[in-house]
C-alpha cells in the first residue's frame, strides 16, 4: 500500500495540491460516482459534508452534471473522482475546479492501472479488444480500492489534520481485505476451463486480473457503454460463445441488456443473461447498495452462473 501511495504522489494524481485548508463550517467533499461515494463515506464519517453526484443506477460514462452540481464541485475542498475518462461528462468541470484551487483527487491513475486488454483475453478471435489507454474500472478489484482509501485519507489529513481520518480508513481497509478473501472463496468452485467472461462492455478487466478469469469478449466494443457493435461484431460474438461453450453473458444494471439478450436468444437455452453491478451501486435493499455489497453480489452471481 505504501508503494502505491508514494507512486501516486509522484504521478501527480492530486491536482491543485496547494489548495487551502478546510472551510470553517467543515470540510466539503464531493465524490463523483455512487461507488466512490460509498467508499469516501466510510472514510469521512460525520466529519465532512459529503455530496455524491451520481445516484444508484447512473452510468458514469453517460453522466452530465447540472449547473448546481458544477457549483458544488467548484466550492468543494476536495473532489474525489475516478479519472481515466470514466466520467467523461465531468472532465471540463473537474479541470476548471482544479485550476481554481480545488483539490481534485483522481484515483484510477494512482492505483497501478492496467491497460485495456492487460487482463487475460483470448487473442485468437476476431472479437479482440483493440482500444487504447488505461482501464478506469479499478474499483472492480478490492485491493486496489484499499490503496484508494489510503489516498483519500491522506488528502483529508492534509486538508484537516485535526480529524483522525486514517483510523476509519484503516478499519475499512481491513474490511476490504476480508472482502477480497471472501470473493476468492466464493469463486473457488469455478474450474479453470469455465473462468471465461463475456460482458456487456469491458468493465471486468481488473476483476479478471485479480481472480484469474479470462475476458473472452464484450457485447459493446471498448471500455465505454457508449459504443455500438456492428452486425458483423454480434455475429462473430455468437460464433465465439458457441465455440467456447460459455454458459452466460453478463449484462449491467447501468445499460440496456437488449443486445446481450439478443445474442443469448440466438444461441438458445444453453446461454443465459445475468446482470452485474459495474458502474453504479444498486438501489437500497438490493444487496448491492454499498461497495462491499456490490462486489459480494457480483461474485455470487458469477459463481452461480459459471460454477459447474
Amino acid at each position: 500500500m505504501s508503494r502505491w501511495l508514494a507512486s501516486a504522489c509522484l504521478a501527480a494524481v492530486l491536482v491543485a495540491c496547494d489548495a487551502g485548508t478546510a472551510a470553517d463550517d467543515g470540510t466539503r467533499v464531493v465524490a463523483t460516482t455512487s461507488v466512490l461515494g460509498d467508499v469516501v463515506s466510510r472514510v469521512v464519517g460525520d466529519d465532512a459534508e459529503l455530496t455524491v453526484l451520481m445516484g444508484p443506477g447512473v452510468d458514469p460514462h453517460e453522466f452530465a452534471p447540472s449547473a448546481r452540481q458544477v457549483a458544488a464541485i467548484r466550492s468543494a475542498d476536495l473532489v474525489v473522482a475516478n479519472g481515466l475518462r470514466l466520467e467523461e461528462g465531468l472532465i471540463e468541470a473537474l479541470t476548471a475546479a482544479a485550476e481554481e484551487g480545488t483539490s481534485v483527487l483522481e484515483l484510477a491513475p494512482a492505483v497501478d492501472p492496467i491497460p485495456y486488454g492487460a487482463a487475460p483475453h483470448d487473442h485468437d478471435h476476431d472479437h479482440d479488444h483493440d482500444h487504447d489507454g488505461d482501464d478506469p474500472h479499478f474499483y472492480m478489484d478490492p485491493i486496489r480500492v484499499t490503496a484508494a482509501v489510503e489516498l483519500i485519507a491522506a488528502e483529508l489529513e492534509r486538508l484537516d489534520p485535526t480529524v483522525a481520518w486514517s483510523e476509519r480508513a484503516d478499519a475499512y481497509v481491513e474490511e476490504l481485505e476480508a472482502l477480497d478473501r471472501e470473493i476468492a472463496e466464493l469463486l473457488s468452485p469455478i474450474p479453470p476451463e469455465r473462468r471465461k467472461l463475456v460482458t456487456n462492455h469491458d468493465a471486468l478487466g481488473y476483476f479478471a486480473d485479480r481472480y484469474d478469469f479470462e475476458v473472452v469478449a464484450t457485447v459493446i466494443p471498448g471500455g465505454s457503454t457508449l459504443g455500438e457493435p456492428s452486425a458483423a461484431d454480434l455475429s462473430a460474438l455468437v460464433e465465439l460463445i458457441a465455440e467456447e461453450g460459455i454458459p452466460a453473458i453478463f449484462a449491467e444494471t447501468t445499460a440496456p441488456a437488449a443486445l446481450a439478450e439478443a445474442v443469448a436468444a440466438e444461441l438458445g437455452e444453453g446461454v443465459e443473461v445475468r446482470t452485474l453491478y459495474t458502474g453504479s451501486l444498486g438501489a437500497p435493499g438490493s444487496g448491492a447498495d454499498t461497495y462491499v455489497g456490490m462486489m459480494r453480489t457480483n461474485a455470487a452471481t458469477i459463481a452461480d452462473a459459471l460454477g459447474s
